[in-house]
């Protein structure tokens, strides 16, 4: 591969996502190393001032300053959106950098936007709490009804935003039904991928506008950094997302971009084979627990809905034992090889009670209207052999009296 093939779009474009996942986006410095370089500077030197101020004035390509541009970031940048299928994409600082952008960026006072009440907890305090400070208007509907999408829109709608898979209930959303009535209206569809990645579904390829991600998750999906990503047309990269972060500065460090670069390689390997074992983990538990929360399972009401949009239904899933917050926190302490964490994507199973901890900052009537439950435990599963995951399991329900 040549130095900048990977930038190359007319030839990148045609590679399978496989090869896209570890090729894509690669540029090579004249060293010709084969692991991307990270540049680790704040800022560029030039050869003459007429040289910047044409960067600067966007007449010459280039860097100007890492809060906008940095070489190891744009490799990064240029990965995903290939991945995504996207015109282009820009990464930020963390997951919630990039919900917040993808908001901030487009919507303004008088502006109304509709949300899935099923979100992460960080994402429904800002539409909850911040986006009405700044006389945005907020509608909190049930994802999963599509009527209600409809019932929903105002004269001054602007934006759907939602998760599917959402964080930690698992509703699912109808990519192509939502964002089909989206752009029946001229309003923008933005959805947070971050529980299947691009690996399991594509949204922009069932009609969304804008992809949104925690980065931090299975892109990564070792535990090791921060980190966000927004997708969408070059339009609304370019001229929304991107004026609000060179001048608000959510910027992602060159050694996370690395970090990400470097997870996406496997990203792949990673999600089919957790998948597989998640879907193993879940027969079980169905068996075991009075109710688990994972559309792969074809006990779901959703997983006819969840098998069209998406190749696996991921590795995360949620279940609810009898005995509320007491009985599920000491499921959590019995257990012996998977931890108590509240991250995702890992290759490392990890499980977390959502009411005390992601979801912790809504009260408990915002928790009950989503079906965040005292008794209910999510679960990540990772990459260890599932049987070893199904013992734990059992012996610490055990341990608990369930």
């Amino acid at each position: 591969m040549k130095r900048d093939t990977g930038q190359n779009r007319a030839i990148t474009s045609k590679w399978r996502p496989a090869t896209q996942a570890v090729r894509g986006g690669t540029w090579r410095s004249a060293q010709g190393e084969t692991s991307e370089a990270i540049f680790v500077t704040s800022g560029y030197s030039y050869d003459d001032a007429q040289s910047v101020a044409a960067r600067f004035a966007g007449e010459e390509p280039g860097m100007t300053y890492s809060r906008t541009q940095n070489p190891t970031v744009q490799m990064l940048e240029e990965r995903i959106a290939l991945m995504e299928g996207a015109e282009a994409c820009r990464v930020q600082a963390s997951g919630m950098a990039a919900m917040s952008a993808a908001m901030l960026c487009y919507l303004s006072a008088g502006d109304h936007m509709v949300i899935a009440r099923a979100a992460f907890g960080p994402t429904r305090w800002v539409t909850d709490n911040l986006l009405p400070r700044f006389g945005i208007e907020v509608t909190t509907i049930d994802g999963r009804d599509n009527d209600a999408w409809e019932r929903a829109i105002k004269p001054n709608t602007k934006m759907f935003f939602f998760e599917t898979p959402a964080n930690p209930t698992m509703d699912i959303v109808d990519i192509r039904a939502v964002c089909a009535l989206a752009k029946a209206h001229g309003i923008l569809s933005v959805v947070d991928n971050a529980f299947a990645s691009s690996a399991l579904q594509r949204p922009l390829e069932l009609g969304a506008d804008v992809v949104a991600y925690a980065a931090t998750k299975l892109m990564d999906g070792q535990g090791r950094v921060l980190a966000g990503a927004v997708c969408g047309s070059a339009d609304f990269i370019n001229n929304k997302l991107l004026p609000y972060q060179r001048n608000t500065g959510p910027t992602l460090s060159p050694f996370s971009a690395w970090v990400v670069l470097k997870g996406l390689e496997t990203l792949e390997l990673r999600a089919v084979k957790q998948s597989e074992n998640a879907l193993e983990v879940g027969r079980f538990l169905e068996q075991r627990v009075p109710h688990v929360l994972f559309p792969g399972l074809p006990s779901h009401p959703q997983h006819d809905l969840t098998m069209s949009q998406m190749r696996y239904a991921g590795p995360i899933f949620s279940f609810e034992v009898e005995g509320g917050r007491e009985k599920a926190m000491a499921v959590l302490n019995a257990l012996e090889l998977i931890d108590i964490s509240n991250n995702i994507g890992d290759a490392k199973s990890l499980m977390t009670h959502p009411a005390s901890t992601t979801h912790s900052s809504l009260t408990p009537e915002v928790r009950a209207d989503m079906g965040v439950t005292e008794g209910m435990v999510r679960i990540n599963v990772g990459l260890e052999d599932p049987q070893d995951l199904i013992e734990d399991l059992d012996q610490a329900l055990t341990k608990a009296g369930l």
